[in-house]
Order: C-alpha cells, then sequence, then structure tokens
C-alpha cells in the first residue's frame, strides 16, 4: 500500500510540475530557474546525506551516489542557462562606440 501512495504522489508531482512549467511566460523564465537552481542545491545536501548513510547496502550509495551527480547537473545546467539568459540584457557598448567613430 505505501509504494502504491508513492507512486500515486509522484505521478501527481509529475502532472502539476508540467502543467505549471507549460504555464510560465517567457519574461518569469529567469527567475524561477534562480528559484529551481535553489531547490536543486537542497537537493544536492540530501543525496550527499543519502550517499553518506552507512547502512550496509551498496545499493544505497549507488543510487546517492547517482543523486548527487545528477542533481549537480541541474544546478550548473540551471546556472549556465541563466548566466546566458542574463547576458542577453547586457549592453554592448564597445561595438556601439566602434560605430559612432565610423559615422
Amino acid at each position: 500500500m505505501e509504494l502504491i501512495l508513492l507512486l500515486f504522489i509522484f505521478a501527481l508531482a509529475a502532472f502539476l510540475g508540467f502543467e505549471l512549467i507549460a504555464k510560465v511566460p517567457s519574461q518569469l523564465h529567469t527567475p524561477l530557474m534562480s528559484g529551481s537552481n535553489a531547490v536543486s542545491g537542497i537537493t544536492v545536501v540530501g543525496a550527499i546525506i543519502a550517499a553518506g548513510t552507512d547502512d550496509g547496502s551498496w545499493l544505497t550509495t549507488v543510487l546517492g551516489t547517482a543523486a548527487v551527480i545528477l542533481a549537480m547537473v541541474n544546478v550548473v545546467g540551471g546556472y549556465l542557462v541563466t548566466d546566458r539568459m542574463l547576458g542577453m540584457f547586457k549592453k554592448k557598448e564597445a561595438s556601439a562606440g566602434k560605430k559612432e567613430d565610423r559615422v
């Protein structure tokens, strides 16, 4: 019964997450990415705790290590995407000055 409840919660979270992300306007993408990066940072801490648990099971260590790797990929990728998007809003002062000199 517990497994069925966990699968139900997982399916509900996946459905709600998809519906929420599909309805986000492009102007809110960068702030939401920053917030999700903070949540992923918390996930990294939980994954490190899970990987470091010494309960004598190799499965716990393997799954915890995989969780650490995947959470770190998510955090780094999120920050790279956020940085790239914020870079689109920076003014290009060096190229603008050169064009004015030519005119």
